[in-house]
């Protein structure tokens, strides 16, 4: 049996915690040597889920010096993205980080361009890739011909933590980054081609919301191939809990749509299975029979692999797994992120800047 990978795991909000408890659950193959947060509550809570057996740190800099671990999982808030990714790659760690690398293209293509000088595996926490129905929710889309109109979007109805949570996301990156960069990278798998053009509109809605950031976006991005698609998000205790999970794509061979309806109904947008719930897929075709009328029925595709959110980020874990020690080619996966932040920051400049960004 291979050696068991020592990690460190940095941030114990939401994220922090599905990864650790994926590692703690692959206790074969890794091995947890310390929980860092900044606040006590967070790292105390999780580790009390593991019977407070392991070492808890509130400064990164200090655990990673003192564990000197084989690989570190990142968690934290996006400012701190790229200084903590390339401190752990200088030494000598492999990188597990939450998406978005950066909040800067700059600072993105700076962490990707250490982790191939220093040849270290670095995956990115893109959890629709290895979610199941949306992989064949894309490749349905690719069979509806071109070009596409695809329209998502993830609302959430924050109140108490996280609400919280959210304030402090807005500090420095919108929702339509933060989130953004999900469904943006779906629809470049989707239509394969290059985008082009932005744009992008925003509203604070709340006097919460540090001064000059907004708390709902919505951007407009143009494919070359003439597809187009649409994101919006919003957060916050005034967002509305109709239509907050929108995933539709309409070709001219027909639209395939994720269908939610217990996720929508239970009127939980904030919580973070919901996010990723499909229940099943409907597909329909647009060809007609002689009289006009439709000549099939819609399909619906059950969802029978339908994982949790814990679920996906142990799946994950096992991607960064066969990473390490496969030490598999990550080049397509990191274009994959740098691609989808220009995107949703072209969206962030297009609202400022009140223009439409060409890329």
């Amino acid at each position: 049996m291979s050696q068991k990978i020592r990690i460190l795991v940095v941030g114990c909000g939401h994220m922090g915690v599905s990864h650790a408890r994926a590692y703690h659950k692959m206790s074969d193959d890794f091995e947890i040597v310390g929980l860092v947060s900044r606040g006590p509550a967070s790292r105390q809570k999780l580790n009390a889920e593991f019977a407070g057996r392991y070492a808890e740190f509130s400064d990164y800099a200090a655990a990673l010096a003192r564990t000197k671990p084989d690989a570190v999982c990142i968690s934290t808030y996006a400012e701190t993205h790229a200084d903590y990714a390339i401190a752990a790659m200088e030494a000598g760690a492999h990188v597990f980080l939450e998406k978005p690398v950066a909040d800067t293209l700059a600072d993105c293509e700076r962490v990707i361009a250490t982790a191939r000088r220093l040849n270290r595996a670095l995956v990115v926490g893109y959890i629709l890739h290895v979610h199941p129905s949306w992989k064949k929710f894309t490749e349905l889309a690719q069979t509806l011909g071109k070009p596409l109109v695809m329209r998502m979007n993830l609302n959430q109805q924050s109140s108490g933590p996280n609400w919280e949570t959210h304030k402090n996301l807005l500090r420095t990156t919108s929702p339509i980054v933060d989130c953004g960069v999900h469904y943006v990278d779906v629809m470049c798998r989707m239509t394969g081609s290059r985008p082009v053009s932005v744009n992008g509109i925003g509203a604070r809605l709340s006097e919460e919301v540090v001064p000059g950031q907004i708390n709902y976006g919505h951007l407009q991005v143009t494919f070359a191939d003439g597809s187009v698609g649409w994101y919006e998000a919003g957060w916050g205790p005034m967002m509305s809990e109709t239509a907050f999970f929108v995933k539709d794509v309409i070709g001219p061979r027909g639209c395939v749509s994720i269908v939610a309806n217990t996720a929508a109904a239970a009127g939980k947008s904030a919580d973070v299975d919901s996010h990723s719930k499909t229940e099943s897929i409907r597909l329909h075709h647009s060809l007609r029979r002689p009289d006009g009328q439709f000549a099939q029925a819609d399909e619906i595709i059950d969802v029978t692999d339908e994982p949790n959110h814990d679920e996906l980020c142990r799946r994950e874990q096992e991607v960064f797994l066969r990473a390490i020690r496969e030490n598999t080619d990550l080049s397509a996966h990191w274009q994959s992120a740098i691609d989808s932040l220009r995107i949703v920051l072209a969206a962030d400049l297009s609202f400022r800047e009140g223009r439409t960004v060409k890329l």
